[in-house]
């Protein structure tokens, strides 16, 4: 993982003391980076008397995010017309403003700063962009320390909790890690608690969340000489037993943890339209590449989209580009 320079960092501070309120805002479906990350820097810029908002547009269905919805809105707050040319807006985990989702209210036209660190993202402008770093988490806690200095307990187990789901608890990472874990462990120095935030993660799971994912490995079929697994996930299956979220981490670990896959496609029918779809390989496939080829984007090893389209046609199209690699 690279170190942000100090200049990129100056740049940032520079974007600060522009601005009197923030608004400070992750990516739709969220997940526990999105969400820690845009914590963390709430408290970054209380720690600077700066005002700001926590956007979401949500749904918090995962479990280790769920309780920190509270904090966020979908409904910017008003401000009159001085007011919002002295505020800006912070995008974390994220590069695409398709990706924010709706929001009641207009993010156009504000001073924008992206901190991000998706392989497949693309900006000009003010951003400090790191695909690199496992997780957005990573530069926030880089950007706290050089401009506010040491971390509170608040801070570190934010951060660590972002940092965790991003890695799988670090068994994502490979050889080129070991800043990483020189930044975890001045987090635990400062408080964080890797067993508890463990037991964060990983706990609380809704009876419901099981039921869907026998049904989801229930549904896999194997392609390409066994190489890719697919599976998905019905309007009828989320009403029936996704209301109360679901647990796709332990779907891809599942799958990518038997011998000969490479990687896993998934695929859930949102509306009668529109899909979800989510993507993860082991070291070999870059999923980021075939997702950027239908509108979206992530990691070599994880990516994700929405497509237009019901199930059979989805999983076709992808499955087509999985074929050309696989």
């Amino acid at each position: 993982m690279q170190i942000i320079s100090d200049e990129r960092i100056n740049e940032f501070k520079v974007f600060l003391e522009k601005h009197d309120f923030f608004y400070v805002i992750g990516h739709k479906d969220p997940d526990g980076d999105a969400i820690f990350s845009c914590l963390g820097m709430k408290e970054l810029l209380a720690a600077q008397n700066l005002e700001c908002q926590l956007l979401s547009a949500g749904p918090f269905k995962r479990p280790e995010i769920r309780s920190k919805a509270k904090f966020f809105s979908n409904q910017m707050t008003f401000l009159s017309e001085p007011e919002r040319k002295k505020a800006a807006l912070i995008i974390l985990d994220c590069s695409e403003f398709s990706r924010l989702g709706e929001i009641d209210g207009d993010l156009s036209e504000l001073d924008t700063f992206i901190i991000d660190h998706h392989k497949t993202a693309s900006v000009t402008g003010s951003c400090i962009i790191d695909p690199t770093a496992p997780a957005t988490a990573c530069l926030v806690q880089q950007i706290y320390e050089k401009t506010i200095g040491t971390m509170t307990k608040q801070v570190a187990e934010y951060l660590f909790f972002a940092l965790s789901t991003d890695t799988g608890y670090f068994r994502f990472l490979n050889t080129d890690s070991a800043e990483v874990f020189r930044q975890a462990a001045r987090l635990v120095e400062a408080g964080a608690n890797p067993r508890t935030i463990y037991d964060e993660m990983t706990g609380g799971k809704p009876y419901a969340t099981r039921k869907l994912l026998g049904i989801m490995l229930d549904r896999v079929e194997r392609r390409y000489g066994n190489k890719l697994a697919i599976t998905y996930e019905t309007m009828e299956d989320t009403k029936q037993w996704g209301q109360e979220g679901r647990d796709s981490d332990a779907l891809y670990s599942m799958l990518l943890s038997v011998d000969g896959i490479e990687a896993v496609l998934f695929v859930r029918q949102d509306t009668e339209l529109t899909c979800t779809c989510g993507f993860r390989s082991r070291d070999k496939i870059d999923v980021s590449a075939i997702a950027a080829k239908f509108g979206g984007g992530g990691h070599k090893n994880a990516a994700g989209l929405s497509i237009d389209g019901k199930i059979p046609d989805v999983l076709e199209k992808i499955c087509a580009e999985f074929k050309k690699i696989l």
